[in-house]
């Protein structure tokens, strides 16, 4: 039996590393991958490897209420990080390159591994008998209008006693790359200039982030704690100088800030061979708070949102290996979250009334599951699961409601390896979203006139969805991933009118059944035998969606989701000069919004940045960027009603076309230990 047979026939993490990727069975859908098949690149933590990893690409799990539905797909020592807030990749670039004894590349399920919904994840093993390790990083940004920006972070990690802690520290400053300079333009239906201006916008963030662990042996098992905090301040200004036909100025401002804390313990225990308990507990709080105002010569309004969020989760899962070829999962998950939130709005100094503008909502949820991973043959393996899904929700305040909602979620999936480099991989599956608990509160973007009213009285969108994968590994290092998914969507939420007493407000809803299909592309090129060291990454995603539009019945797209996504990274790594170069490209994108009264789409133009990064000693890394190189731009075009789009005729066109130009960043970052 080879060594990665051997991993599959025990449990992901449980074997020793294989010397390069091409020690695998590729056939029972686990590749490992040792220091040594990176060594060229000259990692400097975790991520930088898992990056790298063929045919991969980094899914840090959806932000959604409850543990179960919000995993990505990394896992550590073969189990989910204990934490919600600390994303995969925060906790993969504060773990140093020289603590990864190997990664194993899990594809299509392995008996033993809870994939989480995902097709492919990444177990990152990390080496035994860890030692003090730490790190200081600073970094500076310089913006084209000549704004300087400045972040630093601390991290360390090591043995403590029977176990061993970590913690991190960081302060950055950042810019909003959707604030710039343009013109802004009001046009008649026919196209003729009703008015003219010209924007002068700029946001800037500043925010502190810290986070620990300490993980040690107890009661027979291993614990677990973690803690983070997240203290972030955004500001915004925008001046539009009226030049036609009159000459004036108007002004909008708006403030953002939010306090995070997480606590949260994960513990592990084995309590025989073949079975495995896992109890994890955490609670997360929230306060934010908005500030927006808007001036004109003729009109003002002001509008303030204060929100206070907590979640509280306790969850419990055991685990059973019945076969080499057999195991199953059992669990069950408790959540109470709560939202209190205030809201005022006024218009030329009078309060305007907003539907649910102050409310306070709680949601009592659980959920069992019961999971199975089967491999009949050498070339099968066969997941299935069932969660049964239940919440109350209430709501008090300017709305009164209680409802219940039950929900059963089966899943199946397959995967079949006709051969080392061939996987193909089918699933079918109930998915049943979550309601946002910012769709039940009024918000407001004073700078371009809109006002959303908020919504309690949503139910969760589902869908039955169909997922088909063909992936294809190629010379080594190359790997070739299609696939293709359709939603068949029950009680889509999208946009629609609602009406208070102030009139009809646009608010998300419930707008009835809906499709949508996706078409994705993942390739890892290996450019060897053209440019030694040089490797191109790409993945792009085709969507297409049909709902009925509530405001006059016809079928359009869905609100929000845009038809094309893609990027491009290439890389060239030259260890003779110990370093590194490259292109990232971030395709441009498309995104619609289809309110009662207006039609607004965004458009984001390509974002192409340079880099290179040099490595002189292997404790020091010198990184250089030149971010925007193609100087992008975002335009915010707004298709204005008199009245509902059914019955009304098209008022006026606002176009806003907002440029901003480069901005040269320099990192460096020295490791200890």
């Amino acid at each position: 039996m080879s060594l990665l047979a051997a991993l599959a026939a025990a449990s992901p993490g449980a074997a020793a590393a294989a010397n390069s990727a091409s020690t695998a069975t590729e056939t029972q859908g686990v590749i490992s991958y040792a220091p040594a098949y990176f060594a060229e690149q000259r990692p400097v933590t975790a991520y930088d490897m898992v990056s790298r990893l063929p045919g991969f690409s980094l899914d840090n799990g959806d932000s959604v209420r409850g543990f179960e539905g919000a995993a990505g797909n990394v896992l550590i020592d073969g189990g989910r990080p204990a934490s919600k807030s600390d994303t995969v990749e925060e906790i993969l670039r504060r773990m140093p390159a020289n603590q990864v004894d190997h990664i194993e590349l899990i594809r299509g399920g392995a008996p033993g591994v809870d994939m989480q919904g995902k097709s492919m994840l990444a177990n990152v093993i990390r080496a035994k008998g860890r030692t003090l390790q730490g790190l200081v990083q600073v970094g500076q940004n310089l913006a084209w209008d000549g704004r300087y920006k400045f972040g630093v972070r601390v991290e360390g990690s090591g043995p403590a006693g029977p176990g061993a802690w970590e913690g991190s520290l960081r302060y950055g400053e950042g810019i909003d790359d959707g604030a710039g300079e343009g013109p802004h333009l009001r046009l008649s239906p026919s196209g003729a200039v009703l008015e003219r201006s010209d924007i002068d916008s700029h946001g800037a963030v500043h925010q502190w982030v810290g986070s620990g662990a300490y993980e040690g042996a107890v009661l027979g098992g291993k614990l677990r704690i973690t803690g983070r905090f997240f203290d972030d301040h955004y500001r915004g200004n925008e001046l539009n100088w009226g030049r036609f036909p009159t000459t004036d100025l108007e002004s909008s401002s708006d403030r953002q800030d939010r306090f995070q804390t997480e606590v949260g313990g994960n513990y592990k225990r084995e309590l025989g061979p073949r079975t495995n308990l896992e109890v994890l507990g955490l609670r997360q709080t929230e306060d934010y708070s908005y500030g927006g105002g808007f001036r004109s010569p003729l009109f003002t309004a002001d509008f303030i949102l204060g929100k206070d969020i907590s979640e509280t989760i306790g969850r419990g899962v055991l685990k059973f290996r019945q076969s080499e070829t057999l195991s199953w999962e059992a669990g069950a998950e408790a959540a109470l979250n709560r939202l209190e939130s205030q809201t005022a709005y006024a218009e030329n100094g009078v309060a305007i009334a907003l539907p649910a503008a102050n409310v306070t909502v709680e949601e009592k949820r659980g959920e069992v599951f019961l999971k199975t991973v089967w491999r009949p043959a050498k070339a099968w393996t066969l997941e299935s699961s069932v969660r049964e899904e239940g919440s109350t929700i209430s709501s008090d305040g300017d709305v009164f409601l209680e409802k219940t909602l039950y929900y059963t979620k089966p899943r199946i999936a397959a995967t079949w390896a006709p051969s080392a480099n061939t996987q193909v991989r089918v699933r079918f599956e109930r998915v049943v979203g979550q309601l946002n608990f910012d769709d039940f509160v009024a918000t407001s973007s004073l700078g371009t006139g809109v006002i959303t009213a908020g919504n309690p009285d949503l139910v969760p969108e589902q869908a039955w969805v169909t997922e088909a994968a063909l992936e294809k590994r190629f010379w080594k290092k190359g790997a070739a991933v299609l696939t293709l998914r359709h939603f068949a969507l029950t009680d889509a939420i999208d946009r629609a009118p609602v009406y208070g007493p102030s009139g009809a407000f646009d608010a998300p809803s419930n707008i009835g059944d809906g499709t949508k299909d996706e078409l994705q592309l993942s390739v890892t090129l290996p450019l060897d035998r053209l440019i030694p060291g040089a490797e191109l990454r790409g993945e792009s995603t085709w969507r297409r969606s049909e709902v009925t539009d509530p405001t006059t019945g016809t079928k359009r797209e869905i609100s929000g989701l845009r038809p094309l996504e893609w990027e491009t990274h290439f890389t060239q790594d030259m260890p003779q000069w110990r370093g590194n170069w490259g292109l990232d490209v971030y395709g441009a994108w498309r995104q619609t919004y289809y309110r009662f009264d207006e039609i607004s789409t965004d458009k984001l133009k390509t974002w192409v940045t340079l880099f290179g990064e040099w490595k002189p000693r292997p404790d020091l890394l010198v990184r250089v960027e030149i971010q925007n190189l193609t100087e992008r731009g975002f335009r915010h075009t707004r298709q204005i009603y008199a009245g509902p789009r059914n019955t009304s005729p098209l008022a006026f066109i606002d176009d806003r076309d907002i440029q901003i130009g480069r901005m040269f960043y320099v990192r460096v970052r020295k490791s200890f230990g």
